[in-house]
């Protein structure tokens, strides 16, 4: 293949990248943006492919074919696990970018020492630091969120974490720095280069270990982002422009998509990543214990079915049981009955960015019933029912008015200005925020304990008549 027909197949490929990020912002256009970027990817390594200097094709349909059993597997992974497989695809972006930086630095030391310049040696360093500590980073997340048993779901913290989090950090920036200056000065270079990568790797599972599950959905978008970061720096060291485009697509959408995040929670990018945000709280209520009002699903539905507007809030219970079905069957009964009925979608609910959004897509919710936080609470105190489904933090008052909690500032949802609230929770245990909720003691809240699928699918039994006497 020429040289220019290659060129040519880049540009496609950069301008469908670009094309599918766009495509991708709009739901009636979002399966477009997804073959878009099947089709980047695909004319992509098409054309790396045929590069005259790949002469031995084997060694690219080796690692073609041993890709293909975990990406078959990746793909068919339940919705509800759809965290922790984005978690693990960084985790290999990452691990990628990683060996390619560190297969590079070996041969060019060995075999042509003139190649690796000052500009070349600082993409290195770069690659390899975001690539190893996005890998370990990536796994340590996938694993909280898969409930790992020997990882810890609360955040892990100890005294002076902070200090050897950046201790080992620091080191691998001033060893690189060494080799950026003298990237061949003796035998000791290839040495100090494993010191980085190990170094690396320790930095990338320290950093998400103090993190709280509630955070996971930042975590997730800024490793998206380090993984982006890490295709560029691999982008220069191979002298690829395609590389350094998609790079810096996936990097600077992932660092957006944090900053958003970030904002619907009012917290910064330092308060998430050391603040040990999700800590259990060991602060108890005050005076008498509050308790909560449990009802039976017959009583929720008396009252659902003479409301004339019905809110609910999906949250991560919802995605746990795999409710998104019997709730689409819910929806259903309601608007047959002339209910409207609205979904109030909160920025970070779930376990990463979109989760219920994904969720109710999948049981075919029309788009235009799921309404963001900054749209829908204007309208609670209209709402006759709020309905919440597994959600816990992101509901929660005291966000509002406790300095003292840990969720103080978070934008919420405000179900608390509807005039009856039914929460649907499998027990009593707090949220990831490690606090009880308020809105749970509320005059106005009333429980369902249970699994959210069995639940729903009682009151739709319910609202069909078929569970009435």
């Amino acid at each position: 293949m020429s040289r220019y027909v290659i060129e040519v197949a880049y540009l496609l490929s950069t301008a469908l990248f670009i094309l599918s990020l766009h495509w991708m912002s709009d739901p009636k256009t979002a399966r477009r943006g997804v073959h878009g970027g099947v089709a980047a990817m695909l004319v992509a390594v098409l054309a790396t492919w045929g590069k005259p200097e790949v002469v031995n094709h084997l060694w690219v349909i080796i690692p073609i074919a041993l890709a293909i059993i975990p990406g078959v597997w990746l793909s068919m992974v339940p919705l509800t696990a759809v965290p922790q497989r984005t978690a693990l695809s960084h985790a290999f972006g990452g691990l990628a970018a990683g060996l390619v930086g560190t297969a590079k630095y070996f041969y060019w030391i060995s075999h042509e020492p003139e190649m690796l310049t000052a500009f070349r040696m600082t993409a290195i360093i770069l690659e390899v630091i975001l690539g190893y500590l996005t890998l370990t980073g990536s796994l340590i997340a996938a694993g909280k969120l898969q409930e790992v048993k020997w990882i810890p779901q609360r955040p892990w913290v100890y005294k002076g974490q902070n200090f050897v989090n950046f201790s080992a950090f620091g080191l691998a920036i001033i060893l690189g720095t060494v080799l950026v200056c003298a990237p061949s000065m003796s035998f000791l270079s290839p040495f100090l280069f494993v010191v980085i990568i190990l170094m690396s790797l320790a930095f990338g599972g320290m950093l998400v270990l103090p993190i709280g599950g509630a955070d996971m959905p930042t975590v997730i978008s800024i490793l998206n982002s380090y993984a982006g970061l890490s295709a560029v720096a691999m982008g220069f060291v191979l002298d690829n422009k395609l590389l350094i485009t998609a790079g810096a697509l996936d990097g600077s959408s992932g660092l957006i998509l944090s900053i958003i995040m970030c904002k619907a929670m009012n917290r910064s990018f330092f308060n998430v990543l050391f603040g040990a945000f999700g800590q259990v709280q060991q602060k108890k209520a005050e005076g008498e214990q509050q308790s909560y009002k449990p009802e039976t699903v017959e009583g929720a539905a008396q009252i659902i079915e003479q409301a004339s507007m019905v809110v609910i809030v999906p949250g991560y219970g919802m995605a746990v049981a795999q409710a998104q079905h019997k709730v689409r069957e819910l929806y259903d009964q309601l608007k047959k009955r002339g209910i409207a009925c609205k979904f109030a979608i909160h920025p970070v609910a779930g376990r990463m960015p979109g989760h219920m959004n994904v969720l109710l897509a999948e049981a075919e919710i029309p788009y235009d019933d799921l309404v963001e936080m900054d749209s829908i609470n204007p309208d609670m105190p209209q709402a006759d029912v709020c309905l919440v489904l597994g959600a816990n933090d992101v509901v929660n008052p005291a966000a509002r008015h406790d300095k003292g909690s840990p969720i103080y500032g978070m934008p919420i949802i405000d179900a608390d200005r509807a005039k009856a609230v039914f929460a649907i929770k499998r027990s009593k245990n707090p949220g990831f925020a490690g606090i009880d909720n308020e809105l749970y003691f509320m005059d106005k809240t009333f429980m369902l304990f249970g699994d959210a699928k069995a639940v729903v699918g009682e009151l739709v039994k319910q609202l069909s008549g078929s569970g009435m006497h």
